[in-house]
């Protein structure tokens, strides 16, 4: 996904020999994004300063210094955030050459679909003992959301995890026996049972585990606060706690779980954000060149 910004003037910096002056601020970028998008933005530092950090929706995102000088923050824009401008802040971590940007990230709305699908009855009014098994399946998510791995990936996807036709899109508002749920997290990809899934990025294997409603259920740590996550499947090929490669088979397509027919959901969380996994393949998700 390519993002659009508008650039403006910066203003000086302003250095004093032997002294620390307060921060520079600088108004430079808008940064254009629809909900549920990865946001790649670049920023070149001023003289005198390296890699600098960005700070938005109550975060620091990652960042990385390129080949180029230019410094690369990958921030993710959850289904739910708020259209309309959001603040997007860069600092630099040095003392004596402390400087900051104030740009701001301006998010359209998704113009997600509706969802509707038809289940047993058992399967959308729950007893205590469900709800008690669900709310344990989705404590077990959270743990795994927030379990950090010792990784530095480029976040971006070469592939998907299997082959198929999406059957249900990511972010739509879902209707279950036409009450309704949660938005669509994820993407569906319809496939025969025993279709290969594959990890599309490399990662350690936080849960893999039968659920009650996402049925055989896996999430895979990549590192820098990405995870994603694969249910309904057939069977769980790999176990918590090992590594995976890119590429390397962790399970098959099924209809394990609430489903009305095999497919694999396929979800991706960075830094808490819900994100439109499809944002994240390398030929959608292309840096913004200035």
């Amino acid at each position: 996904m390519i993002f659009h910004r508008t650039s403006f003037p910066l203003l000086a910096l302003i250095f004093s020999a032997g002294v620390c002056l307060p921060p520079t601020i600088a108004h430079a970028q808008d940064w254009q994004v629809k909900q549920g998008e990865l946001l790649r933005a670049t920023i070149s530092p001023p003289p005198g300063t390296d890699r600098l950090h960005a700070h938005a929706f109550g975060k620091t995102w990652p960042s990385e210094l390129q080949a180029n000088g230019q410094t690369l923050a990958w921030i993710g824009i959850d289904l739910d955030t708020k259209p309309g401008s959001h603040p997007l802040r860069w600092s630099s971590s040095e003392r004596s050459n402390m400087w900051s940007q104030e740009d701001s990230i301006l998010v359209s709305d998704g113009e997600f679909k509706k969802s509707y699908i038809t289940v047993e009855k058992k399967m959308s009014v729950f007893d205590a003992k469900a709800l008690a098994r669900i709310r344990a399946d989705q404590a077990a998510f959270k743990r795994a959301y927030q379990t950090k791995v010792e990784a530095l990936p480029d976040i971006s996807f070469a592939t998907r995890p299997t082959t198929g036709v999406i059957s249900s899109p990511f972010g739509a508002r879902r209707f279950v026996n036409n009450q309704p749920r949660n938005p669509h997290s994820g993407i569906d990809i319809a496939a025969g049972e025993g279709t290969p899934i594959v990890a599309p990025l490399a990662g350690r294997v936080l849960l893999a585990e039968s659920m009650f409603l996402n049925g055989n259920a896996i999430a895979i740590g990549h590192g820098r606060g990405l995870v994603t996550i694969y249910t309904h499947m057939q069977d769980l090929q790999v176990q918590q706690g090992q590594w995976v490669g890119t590429g390397e088979r962790i399970g098959a397509v099924g209809k394990t779980g609430r489903v009305t027919g095999a497919h694999l959901h396929w979800g991706v969380r960075f830094q808490g954000a819900r994100i439109n996994p499809l944002t994240l393949i390398s030929r959608n998700s292309q840096e913004h060149k200035p």
